[in-house]
């Protein structure tokens, strides 16, 4: 029976009626194997196929990540989780451009993009592609609004105002840009980080613990936002985790172990989440 997400508001349990992990063979997708899309769904945003990464060498090398294949829809939130060590920050840098496979290959939109040079891959980043992290890193000196067009004025390109403003009023931040980030609490400086995300229109944005350093309020506003950012937006998220509430507002958990994924669950909750990462041992 479908019910209502207290963190969300939205309805889950459609697809997966216990509130339990869709077995793999239900969810379509196989073990290390890409999500077909079927009909109705979106297009692949980004996608990786029989990636492995290897660090080390020799006897002494170490697989981050295994023969991974996996697709990331278009206008979806999908969060990767998994305990210490399974790979998923690994998989996020490499579909984020920002290190690449030992073997396989890494796909933004049809771009395969780990054969890029560096000036190439730095330019692809720059124009489709928004970066989340902990760390915020905003400048100082300059205004919160200053700080979200930041990106497009060293690309010299003109921001687009109207959607510039329309993500300042989702984030929350209308009556903060003239604001210096000394000036803002730990939660409004991310949620500026994450309009700086959104302001050029990137086909994907990646977020990498974005609440890691924020309280559970600020936690809960920022991850508001990148909800309403696919639902009112069109946006594509894709984020890493470790808090189970937090992949609770994403429309899909990618579920990865000794450098595989395993398991993916859709309209998750909270609680399906956590008891799955109990077992995965996260």
């Amino acid at each position: 029976m479908s019910q209502l997400s207290p963190s969300t508001g939205r309805t889950i349990g459609a697809e997966a009626p216990t509130g339990g992990v869709v077995p793999p063979q239900q969810a379509g997708v196989a073990v290390d194997t890409v999500t077909i899309p079927t009909p109705g769904h979106p297009s692949p945003a980004a996608r990786v196929v029989a990636v492995s990464k290897l660090y080390g060498s020799g006897d002494a090398a170490v697989a981050a990540l295994d023969g991974v294949t996996v697709s990331l829809a278009s206008r979806e939130f999908t969060a990767i989780m998994g305990p210490s060590g399974s790979g998923k920050s690994t998989l996020l840098h490499l579909l984020a451009g920002l290190d690449r496979p030992t073997s396989g290959e890494v796909f933004l939109g049809d771009t395969e993009i780990a054969s890029l040079n560096d000036k190439t891959l730095t330019l692809l980043r720059r124009d489709r592609i928004g970066f989340v992290f902990q760390s915020f890193n905003l400048l100082p000196t300059m205004t919160a609004a200053e700080n979200i067009v930041l990106p497009m004025r060293i690309a010299g390109r003109k921001p687009d105002a109207e959607w510039v403003a329309s993500i300042v009023e989702t984030v929350g931040l209308t009556r903060r840009l003239g604001h210096r980030p000394s000036e803002l609490s730990g939660g409004q400086q991310q949620r500026v980080a994450a309009a700086r995300a959104l302001a050029s229109r990137p086909e994907i944005v990646f977020a990498d613990e974005p609440t890691g350093a924020l309280d559970s309020t600020s936690g809960a506003e920022l991850l508001a936002f990148l909800r309403r950012a696919v639902d009112d937006l069109g946006q594509t998220v894709v984020m890493v985790t470790h808090d189970a509430n937090a992949a609770s507002y994403a429309d899909r958990v990618i579920f990865l172990a000794d450098g595989h994924i395993v398991d993916e669950l859709r309209a998750p909750t909270a609680d399906g989440v956590l008891d799955y990462m109990k077992r995965l041992g996260g």
